[in-house]
């Protein structure tokens, strides 16, 4: 083992090995993760656990946080935070306040490989994955900074990123998420969204129980392929029967989002064929009407064009929600981060 080994990126049983290796008895973990995710960012913080394991641990291992570097609140209320790495890279955090609870969008990579032409962050480019912990870390920073009440409840994994080209460490931060011990939020208010990496779908639903979005865009291969260059690795037939394969519990279906471009994939007959390709999947359906941004060359629908889409999938018999663009004046808004801090 390192010397610096990051206590946030070790599952419970991880924890427990190490712990043994070093002499010590198991329970010390679960002692110890009692306190990080409780938030503490000091070994002394740990009351109950004996000086020589504060000591141990704090020779051996570190408590990671993240660096608060710029802040910024919407006029409808959302909070976009802005996060240095160890390695001075950035990421962004969204808060999203509701009535009664708080949902925070969270980052999964440094940047995006996907290239999706609509999406700021693939303008980016790609740099790395998170870890485990800088994707956990990015909850307790959040959460330390907001006032306990309404509390965050509801995590979606759709910031920056394509969360299972990092499946790895995307399945070991959600185990942690959900665990007991860790984080003990609810499988029904975690969502995981993707472009559509076939593969992972079903893997996902094996590793851990989390709700899945699936970004769609179009409702053929050949318009898709022009907007996601994924389009062109999985057609649409993979990606649903990836879907279909997808471990679903009872009365939970699948979200499938899909952003309107004007002129490009907003049609009523666009609406119709996405109702046919759709048809015999436990779905509902995002409309997202496109989040303008100087950089990128496309424009939103009006809203009665956008109507106009929902009313054909309605009639189709499908649950179907337009997602109102939230954040957009700080650039908080879906395809909108970009670490622009950087």
């Amino acid at each position: 083992m390192t010397s610096n080994i990051d206590l946030k990126d070790l599952t419970q049983t991880e924890f427990e090995q190490l712990m043994i290796a070093w002499g010590q008895a198991p329970f010390r973990a679960r002692q110890v993760q009692k306190w990080l995710y409780k938030g503490i960012t000091d070994f002394e913080a740990m009351t109950d656990v004996s000086k020589a394991v504060r000591d141990l641990l704090r020779e051996k291992t570190t408590l990671s946080q993240l660096t608060v570097v710029a802040r910024q609140r919407a006029a409808d209320g959302c909070e976009k935070f802005s996060f240095r790495l160890a390695d001075g890279e950035v990421i962004e955090s969204v808060l999203i306040p509701e009535t009664d609870h708080h949902t925070l969008c969270v980052s999964s990579q440094v940047g995006c490989a996907q290239g999706c032409r609509f999406c700021l962050t693939a303008q980016r480019g790609f740099r790395r994955n998170l870890r485990p912990a800088e994707i956990i870390n990015q909850i307790l920073a959040v959460r330390s900074l907001i006032p306990v009440k309404p509390a965050i409840t509801n995590l979606v994994f759709m910031g920056m990123g394509e969360p299972l080209a990092n499946f790895a460490n995307l399945v070991k931060a959600l185990t942690i998420l959900l665990a007991p011990w860790g984080l003990n939020f609810s499988s029904r208010r975690v969502t995981v969204s993707t472009v559509g990496l076939a593969p992972q779908i079903p893997a996902l639903g094996q590793a851990v129980q989390v709700n899945l979005a699936v970004s769609l865009n179009a409702p053929n291969d050949a318009l898709r392929a022009t907007l996601m260059p994924i389009a062109r690795q999985y057609s649409l037939a993979q990606v649903l029967d990836a879907c279909r394969a997808f471990p679903l519990p009872p009365h939970r279906r699948i979200t499938f989002s899909y952003v309107l471009l004007r002129g490009i994939n907003d049609g009523p007959a666009h609406a119709r064929e996405l109702a046919r390709l759709l048809r015999g999947l436990k779905a509902k359906i995002n409309l997202i009407a496109f989040n303008p941004h100087p950089d990128l060359p496309f424009q939103a629908p009006d809203r009665e064009t956008l109507l106009a889409f929902q009313d054909i999938l309605v009639q189709a018999h499908y649950t179907t929600l337009i997602r109102e663009s939230r954040g957009a004046d700080i650039s908080a808004a879906c395809g909108q981060l970009a670490g622009e801090t950087q």
